[in-house]
C-alpha cells in the first residue's frame, strides 16, 4: 500500500515470518499477519518497522559501542545493584548518542505517510522488538520498552532513543545472560503502529492453549478496560473466557466458560498537553460487574485466534498455540489484533510424563487468589513494596508483592514462589513464574497486608483455579507417571469430576470419559442460590439474604439466565475437556437440608426427619415445589449439547424409586426440550435403590444405561445410614448381599443390552472389589482422579489373568471326547 526507497525503514505489508533477523520477532510477525491473514479477515492496524540496521548505525554513529562491552564485562547478574548501575550506564550511552539524522530523516518521512493515511497527526504505538524475541523456544516478551499514544515528531524521536536504550533494561541483560545470548549478538527493531483507540473499549490477551494445564482445545481470552499494558503488568485482574475449539470449528457459539474479574482500573489517554501521554482512571462500578465483552466478541477474538494458530502451525509443519494480544476500538467497534508470538511454555511441555503434585495436610488459608501452574511450594515469605527493597530478597523465599514488573525478573528467577495482590494469568508475575516452573497466585488482593515477612508459608496451586496460600509449611509430594506405551484395559475407566477447575488438568490422567460429574458442587460453589429463589425472589424475605443474590446476578438478563449460564458453563468445562468421550452428569442429587443451606433456601425446602430417603432426587423434577428449578437445570443442559454442540454429554437420573417416576421424569424433561433419543441424547439412571436391581428390566425399557452407586445402593441393601458414625462399622461395599446387588445390576444390563457403569468409592478403597467388578463384566467403573493409575494397572492385571484362565479351559468339545 505505501512504499518508499529507505535503508532503515520496511513498512509492515513488506515483511514477514521470515525477517526477523532485520526487524526483530514482534515486526515481522505484524508483517506476517499483515501481508497475509488481512485477507482472511483479521485486523491489524498499519504501520512501519525501523530495522535493526538502524540500531546499529545508532550504535556506530554514536562511537559507542566500545564503551557499552566495557559496562558489561566480568557483570554478575546475580549481583543486582551492580546489574542496575551498569544497566542504567549502557542506557545512557544510547540515549546521550541520539537517533543519527540519517535513520531519522526516514522514520520522519514514514511518519509522514502514515499521518497521511489515517489522517492528522496521528497517535502511534512505539514498540520494541528484538532480533532473538518472540521465539518458537525464547520469549523476550516485555524486556524492552513499549511508549503508547506517541503523536509528533518530537514525541516520536525521543520515543524511538528510549526503546533503542531499553535493549539495556536489567531485566533484558539478565535474560539474555539466561538463555546464552551474546549482548552484541542481539539488535533491536522498533514498530511504529497506528494506536487503536482501546482507552474507549476494551483489550486483553488471549492463547490456543490453556496456559495452566496446556489443555489444546480450548482459546483463552482475558480482557479488561483501557489500554492493555494494565493487563500485562498486572495492575487489574480481568474478565476471563474459554473457547472450545473443536465445535467451535463446526459452528457452534461455544463459549464454555465465562469468569468475572475485578477490572478496578484502566490505562487511558491524557489530556492534551499532560507530561505522560497515559494515565491511570477508576472504573465505575456498575462496568467492573459487568464483562467487558460480549458473547459476538469473545467468537470473534476466537475465530481470530484459530485464523493465526492455523496459519503459523502451517508455516512450522506442526502444532504451534499462540500468544495474542488484541485490542477493541471504542471508536468504530472493531477489533484489532496487536501482536501474535509463539507460546513457549506448554508447548514444550512432555506429554509423556504426568506429574501430580499433592498436599498432604492442611492449615489455616491466609489469601486465595488465581493459580498459575499446578505446583505447590513452601518457604519463608518476603514481602516487596517497591523496587528499593528488592537488594533484601534472599534466593529460595517466597516473594510477596502488590504487583511486579519486568524491573524485578532477576530477583523473580531465585524465588520459590511468588503471590500478588494484582493481576491475571496473563500478567507478568503469572507469565515469569510459568516460564521459570514455580508455582504463584496472583490476584489475592490482601497478600502483602495477611502475610508477614519471616513466616513460613506454603503456595498451592495444586487444587484447581483457585490457588490457596496456607500458612506453615504442609508435607506435599509428587506423583509421577510415564505415560509411554501404557495400555487401556478393556474395562472402561472413567473418572468423578465434581470441580470445573479442575477438568483441564484432570483430562490429562488417561481415562475414558467422566462416569459422574457432580451438578452439586457448581451448584453450591459456583452458583451458591436456590435455584427457586431465582424463579420467585418475592418469597424471599431476609433482606441480607435478598441483597446477596442481588449482586451475585448483577449483569445478567434475569435471575434464571444466571443459573442458566453458570451451570451451563460449569458443566460444559467438564464436557469440553474430556470431549469427545462421554461425560455422565447427574441432575442435582441435593438432600432437602443441604438445599436449605444454598442462598434463600430455607424459604423452598421442607424439614424432614431423614432427608437421605426423603425428597431427593427424581422425585423432586416433578413436583410443583422443586419443578421450575428442574426447567432451570434442563435448560442449561440443552446450552450445553445445543449451543455448546458438546453432544457427548450424557444426563443421568439419581435415586430413581419406581418405574412410573422414571416416566414423569423423562416426560418433564421432554417438555424442557429434553427429549430421549432426539440429537443422540442418552439418559441413564442411578442404580442405587433395591427397586432398581429387581425391576432392572423394566428400567431397561426407559433408560439408556446404568451406573452403579455403591454408597447408598450399600446403605439401602443393609439398612445402614452411611451418615451415622453409631453403625458406621456396618458399612461395607464386599457384604455378600451387596455384591450379590451389584452382580444383579450389571448382569440385567447386558441382558437388556444397557451399559452397566459404577460410581461409588468402593473401587477405589478396596482393589479387590475393582477385581470382583472385572470378573462380573461390568463395562465401567468411575474413579476419583488420585486413583485412577492404581486401578487402572489393577484392572490391566485381572483381566491378563482372567485371559490365560480362559485360555486354559477346555472347550465344550474336548469334554466331551
Amino acid at each position: 500500500m505505501i512504499k518508499q526507497d529507505a535503508k532503515y525503514i520496511r513498512w509492515f505489508e513488506e515483511i514477514g515470518i521470515g525477517d526477523i533477523p532485520k526487524v526483530g520477532g514482534k515486526n515481522a510477525s505484524l508483517g506476517e499477519m499483515y501481508r497475509e491473514l488481512t485477507a482472511r479477515g483479521v485486523k491489524v492496524p498499519n504501520g512501519f518497522a525501523i530495522t535493526a540496521d538502524a540500531y546499529w548505525k545508532t550504535v556506530e554513529a554514536g562511537g559507542i559501542q566500545d564503551a557499552l562491552r566495557k559496562t558489561m564485562e566480568g557483570l554478575d547478574k546475580t549481583n543486582v545493584s551492580d546489574l542496575a548501575v551498569r544497566g542504567k550506564q549502557a542506557r545512557e550511552l544510547i540515549l546521550k548518542a541520539g537517533i543519527p539524522e540519517p535513520v531519522w530523516k526516514e522514520i520522519r518521512e514514514a511518519y509522514a505517510r502514515l499521518c497521511e493515511f489515517y489522517g492528522g497527526e496521528t497517535d502511534v504505538a512505539v514498540r520494541s522488538s528484538a532480533t532473538a524475541e518472540d521465539l518458537p523456544n525464547a520469549s523476550f516478551a516485555g524486556q524492552q520498552e513499549t511508549y503508547l499514544n506517541i503523536r509528533g515528531e518530537s514525541a516520536l524521536r525521543h520515543a524511538c532513543s528510549m526503546c533503542f536504550s531499553s535493549l539495556f533494561t536489567d531485566r533484558a541483560i539478565s535474560y539474555r545472560i539466561d538463555n546464552h545470548f551474546d549482548h552484541f549478538d542481539v539488535a533491536l527493531s522498533i514498530g511504529i503502529m497506528k494506536m487503536v483507540r482501546s482507552d474507549l473499549a476494551t483489550s486483553g490477551v488471549m492463547f490456543t492453549i490453556d496456559t495452566e494445564t496446556g489443555f489444546k482445545n480450548a482459546v483463552f481470552i482475558t480482557g479488561s478496560y483501557g489500554l492493555g499494558e494494565t493487563i500485562v503488568q498486572g495492575a487489574v485482574n480481568p474478565d476471563e473466557y474459554y473457547v472450545f475449539k473443536p465445535t467451535f470449528r463446526e459452528g457452534y457459539r461455544s463459549i464454555v466458560r465465562k469468569e468475572l474479574g475485578e477490572k478496578r482500573i484502566k490505562m487511558v489517554y491524557s489530556e492534551a498537553g499532560a507530561d505522560s501521554p497515559t494515565r491511570m482512571v477508576d472504573v465505575p462500578e456498575n462496568d467492573r460487574k459487568r464483562f467487558c465483552l460480549s458473547d459476538d466478541d469473545v467468537l470473534k477474538l476466537a475465530g481470530y485466534a484459530l485464523i493465526i494458530e492455523d496459519h503459523y502451525s502451517g508455516h512450522a509443519g506442526k502444532d504451534r498455540p499462540m500468544d495474542i494480544e488484541w485490542a477493541k476500538d471504542g471508536g468504530s467497534g472493531e477489533l484489532f489484533i496487536v501482536q501474535a508470538r509463539p507460546e513457549t511454555v506448554q508447548s514444550a511441555r512432555s506429554l509423556d510424563v504426568l506429574q501430580t503434585y499433592r498436599l498432604e495436610g492442611t492449615g489455616p488459608i491466609l489469601t486465595t487468589g488465581k493459580s498459575v501452574g499446578e505446583k505447590i511450594g513452601s518457604g519463608k515469605a518476603r514481602v516487596i513494596r517497591d523496587l528499593s527493597q528488592l537488594s533484601t530478597f534472599i534466593p529460595g523465599e517466597i516473594l510477596v508483592s502488590d504487583t511486579t514488573t519486568p524491573d524485578w525478573e532477576p530477583v523473580m528467577k531465585t524465588a520459590s514462589a511468588i503471590v500478588t495482590n494484582r493481576g491475571g494469568r496473563t500478567c507478568h508475575a503469572a507469565i515469569i513464574s510459568r516460564e521459570l516452573g514455580i508455582p504463584a497466585v496472583v490476584g489475592t488482593e490482601n497478600a502483602t497486608e495477611t502475610i508477614k515477612t519471616g513466616e513460613d508459608i506454603t503456595v498451592s496451586c495444586a487444587e484447581g483455579d483457585t490457588g490457596k496460600v496456607y500458612s506453615g509449611k504442609i508435607p506435599f509430594h509428587v506423583d509421577t507417571i510415564s505415560l509411554k506405551g501404557l495400555k487401556r484395559p478393556r474395562t472402561k475407566i472413567m473418572m468423578n469430576v465434581g470441580n470445573p477447575d479442575q477438568a483441564f488438568s484432570n483430562s490429562m490422567i488417561p481415562n475414558d470419559g467422566v462416569g459422574l460429574a457432580r451438578m452439586e458442587f457448581i451448584i453450591g460453589s459456583y452458583i451458591q442460590v436456590h435455584p427457586m429463589a431465582l424463579v420467585h425472589p418475592e418469597q424471599v424475605q431476609d433482606p441480607e439474604v435478598k441483597k446477596k443474590i442481588e449482586d451475585l446476578t448483577f449483569g445478567y438478563i434475569s435471575k434464571e439466565e444466571y443459573f442458566v449460564e453458570k451451570l451451563a458453563s460449569g458443566v460444559g468445562t467438564i464436557a469440553a475437556a474430556f470431549y469427545p468421550k462421554p461425560v455422565v452428569v447427574r441432575m442435582s442429587d441435593f438432600k432437602t437440608n443441604e438445599y436449605a443451606s444454598l442462598v434463600g433456601g430455607k424459604y423452598f425446602e421442607p424439614e424432614e426427619e431423614n432427608p437421605m430417603i426423603g425428597f431427593r432426587g427424581a422425585s423432586r423434577y416433578y413436583d410443583d415445589r422443586y419443578k421450575e428449578g428442574f426447567a432451570l437445570e434442563c435448560r442449561a443442559m440443552k446450552r450445553v449439547r445445543e449451543e455448546m454442540g458438546l453432544t457427548n454429554l450424557i444426563l443421568m437420573i439419581p435415586f430413581c424409586r419406581r418405574v412410573a417416576e422414571a416416566k414423569r421424569v423423562l416426560d418433564e424433561m421432554a417438555k424442557n426440550g429434553l427429549k430421549r433419543g432426539e440429537n443422540g441424547l442418552e439418559v441413564y439412571v442411578m442404580c442405587e435403590i433395591p427397586n432398581n436391581v429387581i425391576s432392572i428390566d423394566a428400567f431397561s425399557q426407559v433408560f439408556d444405561g446404568f451406573s452403579i452407586g455403591s454408597n447408598d445402593l450399600t446403605q439401602l441393601t443393609l439398612g445402614v445410614d452411611r451418615d451415622s458414625a453409631l453403625v458406621a462399622h456396618d458399612f461395607d461395599e464386599r457384604d455378600p448381599g451387596v455384591l450379590q446387588m451389584v452382580s444383579m445390576s450389571i448382569q440385567g444390563a447386558k441382558r437388556n443390552h444397557r451399559h452397566s457403569g459404577l460410581c461409588g468409592q468402593a473401587p477405589s478403597d478396596y482393589p479387590e472389589f475393582a477385581e470382583f467388578l472385572v470378573k462380573e463384566g461390568i463395562d465401567s467403573m468411575s474413579l476419583n482422579p488420585d486413583s485412577i493409575m492404581k486401578i487402572t494397572l489393577t484392572v490391566l492385571d485381572m483381566e491378563k489373568k482372567l485371559a490365560g484362565e480362559s485360555k486354559k479351559k477346555p472347550s465344550r468339545q474336548a469334554v466331551k471326547k
